[in-house]
């Protein structure tokens, strides 16, 4: 049949690797936009729930 896609091991253990940063290249812009927002500082922004609960759960809104 050659509508579906064959070789792909349906055996496998998990379906991703155990990193997604793994698949991601080194010079792939998406590295440049984390690191981006990781220097953010949210709460200076206006977001609310920036710090975590005592629990070190993030608090979000149900």
């Amino acid at each position: 049949m050659k509508r579906f896609v064959e070789g792909v091991d349906r055996g496998q253990v998990t379906l991703f690797p155990e990193c997604l940063g793994d698949w991601i290249g080194e010079d792939n812009p998406v590295r440049v936009i984390d690191a981006f927002v990781d220097e953010l500082d949210l709460a200076e922004l206006g977001f609310d729930r920036v710090q975590p609960e005592a629990t070190g759960r993030p608090s979000y809104h149900p």
